[in-house]
């Protein structure tokens, strides 16, 4: 009766349209009044709680920040300029690109919509520019978009590593070789339709021209080296990671690129200075520069955006642990796992389960909501039948990817009809032949769990013969 009170007030505020946030707290409080001995002040508590207590969850602000300054700094260009000059003159060259330069943006964001948002409003214009139907261009990057959840650092699975206290950074190691394979097979699909279909590329550009993107790409491409180099390092927790690259990110697109705050436009060097003159008035600008940052419209403007988006993430977390709370104390994953292990599924069919599960909930939901309820109740049941829950975290992922390019609630189509000026249907039609390619990689994920144990299992066997 618990369990069938607390699913249908769930899905019947739902289907009213009710906000994810209010609808998972709403059947959580009157589950818990109905049901339960907890008073209205332990409620209270638990919210608080379910913030406070996870230290992980920490990181998602910082991430965010992080991403904030670099989408409006304009790193995205310099990491597009880079990934065209490295295989622009590849047949197809340009959407391999927008590949490559979703894959950089996605390890310094950690966020599918800001990947697509940043990337493909570059990309999609200039392929369409080059000779690519607008379709083609407007699929690739759309689909290459959701790398921002699977290449770490990940918000999504940060947000698994809380709902599950498993090791974040484990699941940030696992996440990557899955990340560099899912976009290796997008540009091998992208390299046989462009010989098929007679897709232009550029000219080669040269060494020098690379070695002049890579400079200026430097600085968020130094992010990466930085936040995953000092996780898997052991020197940093992924929440101390976090902070850092949010300094950074701040140095970098104020500091360093100069592209928002009280020094932009000013160059870095003028005609004739010489390098001791360069340093010294650069010294003095960045000192005099720093103060002036916290009042300038610009750089409160990132701050206020992204504090927008942790409160409103943050708001459907909180929510979603006391779902989860209620979950547990009602002991309700614990009857579903001993009725599914009652049906004798194998491991194998269990997974297809899942996979069902969580395609058919990424229609409906937000990725951090379906795993803040799913995770809970599929957890204990993988543990009994022997499956990893790093490599159930990383199944959970891909699902969420493809969560993202699906009616009526897919993110990243939400953000490319924005920026295409297309509809919806129109956006889900180009979308469609390569997220097939997305359902493939599913497959491989689900079945192969080395893809994603791979890297934890080496790295840890390292640090065993230390």
């Amino acid at each position: 009766m618990t369990t069938a009170t607390l699913f249908a007030l769930l899905f019947g505020c739902l289907l009213i349209g009710m906000p994810i946030a209010l609808a998972l707290g709403f059947s959580s409080i009157v589950t818990v009044l109905l049901f339960s001995n907890d008073s209205l002040a332990s409620i209270a508590l638990k919210l608080f709680e379910s913030l406070s207590a996870h230290y992980t969850l920490l990181a998602i602000p910082f991430f965010i920040l992080s991403s904030q300054f670099l989408s409006t700094g304009g790193v995205a260009k310099r990491l597009i300029r880079f990934a065209v000059a490295v295989v622009g003159h590849i047949k197809g060259g340009l959407a391999m690109a927008s590949v490559l330069a979703c894959m950089l943006f996605a390890a310094v964001s950690g966020s599918s919509p800001a990947t697509v948002a940043a990337v493909g409003t570059i990309v999609i214009t200039g392929m369409v520019r080059s000779g690519y139907p607008k379709s083609f261009a407007a699929g690739v990057t759309t689909n290459a978009g959701t790398l921002g959840i699977l290449i770490p650092p990940s918000i999504v699975m940060l947000v698994y590593a809380a709902a599950t206290e498993v090791s974040a950074a484990r699941m940030f190691m696992a996440g990557f070789i899955p990340g560099l394979m899912m976009g290796g097979l997008l540009m091998l699909a992208i390299y046989i339709v462009a010989r098929i279909k007679g897709l232009p590329s550029q000219p080669w550009s040269g060494l020098r021209e690379v070695a002049s993107a890579a400079l200026s790409a430097s600085g968020g491409i130094l992010l990466v080296v930085i936040v995953l180099g000092s996780i898997y390092g052991g020197v940093a927790s992924p929440t101390e990671a976090a902070a850092v690259s949010a300094v950074y990110a701040f140095l970098v697109a104020v500091i360093g690129y100069r592209d928002i705050g009280p020094l932009k436009g000013v160059p870095w060097r003028r005609a004739g200075e010489d390098a001791l003159a360069t340093l010294v008035r650069d010294a003095w600008q960045v000192t005099l520069a720093l103060p002036k940052c916290i009042a300038d419209p610009e750089v409160r403007k990132v701050v206020l955006d992204a504090s927008r988006v942790s409160i409103m993430l943050l708001f459907i977390i909180a929510n979603a642990m006391l779902f989860a709370h209620v979950l547990t104390t009602e002991r309700i994953p614990h009857q579903i796992a001993e009725t599914i292990v009652g049906w004798g599924l194998p491991p194998w069919m269990f997974l297809v389960v899942v996979n069902v599960l969580l395609l058919a909930a990424g229609n409906f939901m937000e990725p951090s909501a379906i795993l803040l309820i799913m995770a809970p109740i599929l957890f204990p049941i993988a543990t009994q039948l022997g499956i990893d829950p790093i490599h159930l975290g990383i199944i959970m992922v891909v699902n969420m990817e493809i969560g993202m390019l699906t009616p009526p609630v897919g993110l990243n189509l939400f953000v490319t009809a924005g920026i295409t000026g297309e509809g919806m249907g129109w956006v889900i039609r180009a979308v469609l032949p390569w997220m097939l390619l997305l359902l493939l990689f599913l497959i491989l994920i689900t079945y192969i769990p080395q893809i994603s144990l791979f890297l934890p299992e080496y790295l840890d066997s390292l640090r065993g013969y230390r």
